[in-house]
């Protein structure tokens, strides 16, 4: 029971991240450069721990099968599930511009965009319970670079909603929503996957390094180039060097 308790509370810590985010980019007036180039950094973070903590890890439990049909599988979920959202107004939650619908522009969108910010959040949650199964090193390094990923998205997408002219008490409500989340998807897969042998648990890590990979490339990086174009690049392989350092530590 404590070590679901920890996993929860490593969950929530991540996802509180989204509104400290939302606070900075709904409160203060952050250029649309600086927002993309923070969630350029957060890119390259992810990134990082995708491959170094998430895939790797899945391939030393269960080998080269579980981990590419995994991966395979959690991209394909994430995008078939961004296709439908994306439908009803979510496809540009993320961006801190003038790209959200409003409800009168998009009746519904607002639902959509909570339901595609849940959509973000939940693989990231439970691939930290299930991380901090054996009580090693790389849910420190999953959470830290989850955290710090989720900071410009918070940025990004409350600057976004109040552009389109949603209140700040809509913006944190859904945020404080998403953090309780992803202290309950941490929990569950610290609790659920427990007694699962290593190719089970080496597939589903897989499939959330899959559902991240799809989530960083459709959402994140489209954002940073908009506003960051030609730093895009350098700035992602700072935060991808970062993550990479502080998963070795």
């Amino acid at each position: 029971m404590a070590g679901a308790l920890v996993a929860g509370g490593w969950g929530l810590f991540a996802g509180a991240a989204l509104l400290v985010g939302a606070a900075v980019g709904s409160l203060f007036r952050v250029p649309a450069q600086w927002i993309a180039l923070i969630m350029a950094f957060g890119s390259g973070v992810l990134i990082s721990a995708v491959s170094f903590d998430l895939m790797g890890e899945a391939y030393e439990q269960g080998g080269v099968v579980p981990t590419a049909c995994g991966a395979v599988a959690g991209a394909a979920a994430y995008s078939l599930a961004n296709v439908v959202l994306a439908r009803h107004g979510a496809r540009h939650r993320k961006r801190s511009g003038g790209h959200q619908p409003s409800e009168k522009e998009q009746p519904g969108s607002g639902n959509a965009i909570a339901l595609g910010a849940l959509l973000d959040g939940i693989p990231e949650s439970v691939v930290i319970g299930t991380s901090l199964l054996g009580g090693g090193s790389v849910g420190v390094a999953t959470v830290a670079a989850v955290f710090i990923s989720n900071v410009p998205e918070g940025m990004a997408s409350a600057a976004g909603m109040k552009r389109a002219g949603r209140s700040r008490t809509y913006v944190f409500t859904l945020w404080a929503v998403i953090a309780v989340v992803s202290a309950l998807a941490a929990l569950a897969g610290y609790t659920l996957l427990g007694s699962a042998s290593p190719s089970v648990l080496a597939a589903i890590t897989a499939v959330a390094a899959g559902a991240i990979l799809a989530m960083i490339a459709d959402t994140m990086i489209p954002e940073a180039f908009e506003q960051a174009h030609l730093l895009t690049g350098l700035t992602t392989v700072l935060g991808f060097l970062v993550a990479f350092v502080v998963s070795h530590a």
